[in-house]
């Protein structure tokens, strides 16, 4: 089995090919790393190479014996390289020991899989965890990706013009946020996006995020939501209330009146159609997430759209390594697979609780906890601020002292039905920075347009004709 994955020939006709022509090197690198070869004298010669290249220094005989040296180095492999006969077409050979260097991987996966089932100390779910760690790594090292020609690509960005041209010249090129001043802003969120919505607690940021998924669903987009903090049972809760208008309170005690579970069985009845999946179980590394994801998205039924987190610190690294690493290994994972996928991926993030000491407690991107490879791997980071928050938190901190010191203090602050909501661009990688303003209706979880006027859904049930097909009667905000 194993002379079908190697060929001594073709190992020694590329190295003869790059010792005639010097120039090939660099497009060999791009595919190739010295321990692709098979046989341990090439290693050695093409790695030797390599390095004089590096140093800018010339790929010939003299040069490459002098730093193999005459120990343990049988000169007679130099000496059959030297002889080969010339290639014309390098990269096809190239490619063919690029693909025997993968199937040699996946055979010695084979046996690893044999070891790690044997170890009666790792438990199921672990030893699947490695497995797809180590196969992971075997894909990313066999994805190569070519230098694209300037031809290629000015016609792809050319179509890509005309494209938008035919479409109006709209704004939203991606999927929708969900509200218009940030469409507008951001374009919507593109393929192969990795979106950053971060804030402190009590900001609402899961509930920007699930107001996001629930228009995307109502466009009929596929959805999957991640909830590593929150049940499944929850999460629906808030879309619910989110889209009927009706309390979440209620929601959670059953104290609804007869309209509201008109409302709410409309509502389930709409979203019973719809393609959405929840993870709930609490425990995801990026590895899983990511065999997960594929899965639904190879199944063109499901028709996935979007992907949201909830929240990146949540998740688990793949091995025992610094929480820094680990933060790494995840955002450039989310981004890559964002990527692989041609899917905006949406991930929540906790801010530090440094930023409540200053005066001005708008987040900023170093207040991103882990901050540096979240905002590397990041193309959009959206922070959610609401100063409400603040205004009635100091308040009961005042009436609290006052209380403990025996006297009497009348608080200024009134709570608001609606309270207004900074979205802060705080990066953009294709679009600019600042910030939209949004209404908070805290009672429903519910982000709204500042200047969207829409009826009031008690208006709308009270009157639809019970007797019609609900879907057809069903309002566009449900």
């Amino acid at each position: 089995m194993m002379d079908s994955v190697y060929s001594i020939n073709i190992e020694r006709a590329v190295l003869s090919s790059i010792l005639f022509n010097p120039e090939e090197i660099e497009d060999v690198l791009g595919i190739l790393k010295y321990n692709d070869f098979y046989f341990p004298a090439h290693q050695k010669i093409f790695a030797v190479m390599e390095k004089l290249h590096k140093e800018d220094l010339p790929l010939d005989e003299e040069f490459i014996r002098k730093r193999l040296g005459s120990k343990d180095f049988d000169e007679s492999v130099l000496i059959e390289i030297l002889s080969a006969n010339p290639i014309s077409n390098t990269n096809a050979y190239v490619q063919e020991i690029k693909d025997g260097a993968i199937k040699r991987e996946l055979v010695s996966l084979a046996t690893s899989i044999k070891n790690i089932t044997s170890e009666d100390e790792l438990g199921a779910a672990e030893a699947v965890d490695r497995v797809q760690n180590e196969l992971y790594n075997i894909t990313i090292d066999s994805a190569n990706s070519e230098l694209k020609d300037g031809e290629e690509v000015l016609t792809s960005a050319l179509e890509y013009v005309e494209r938008m041209k035919k479409q109006g010249g709209e704004y939203l090129t991606g999927e929708t946020t969900g509200f218009e001043e940030l469409n507008k802003k951001t374009t919507g969120f593109n393929a192969g996006d990795l979106v950053i919505i971060a804030a402190r607690p009590a900001m609402g940021k899961t509930a920007l995020a699930l107001n996001m998924a629930l228009k995307n669903i109502e466009l009929n987009k596929g959805v999957v939501i991640f909830s590593l903090e929150m049940p499944a049972d929850q999460v629906m809760l808030r879309m619910f209330s989110s889209k009927t208008s009706i309390p979440l309170q209620s929601l959670r005690k059953g104290d609804l009146k007869d309209n509201e579970w008109t409302k709410l069985n409309l509502a389930v009845e709409n979203l019973r159609t719809k393609k959405f999946f929840i993870d709930d179980s609490g425990s995801v590394n990026i590895n899983q997430l990511r065999a997960r994801v594929r899965k639904l998205v190879t199944n063109d039924e499901n028709k996935i759209s979007l992907v949201i987190i909830d929240y990146l610190q949540l998740m688990q690294g793949t091995g025992n390594k610094d929480r820094h690493l680990e933060v790494s290994e995840i955002s450039r994972g989310l981004k890559m697979l964002a990527r692989e996928l041609k899917i905006p991926i949406i991930a929540l993030s906790q801010l530090n609780r440094g930023l409540e000491s200053r005066p001005d407690k708008r987040p900023m991107l170093s207040d991103i906890r882990e901050s540096g490879a979240i905002e590397q791997d990041a193309d959009i980071i959206i922070f959610v601020y609401r100063d409400d928050v603040y205004k009635e938190r100091d308040e009961k901190r005042k009436e609290k002292e006052a209380k403990d010191d025996g006297k009497e203090y009348k608080s200024k602050f009134k709570e608001s039905a609606i309270e207004e909501a900074e979205i802060i661009i705080g990066k953009q990688r294709n679009g600019p920075i600042g910030t939209v303003k949004l209404n908070f209706e805290k009672s429903y979880t519910k982000f709204q347009d500042k200047d969207k006027t829409n009826p009031t859904l008690e208006i709308i049930y009270n009157n639809m004709d019970t007797n019609k097909d609900t879907d057809a009667q069903m309002p566009d905000i449900l």
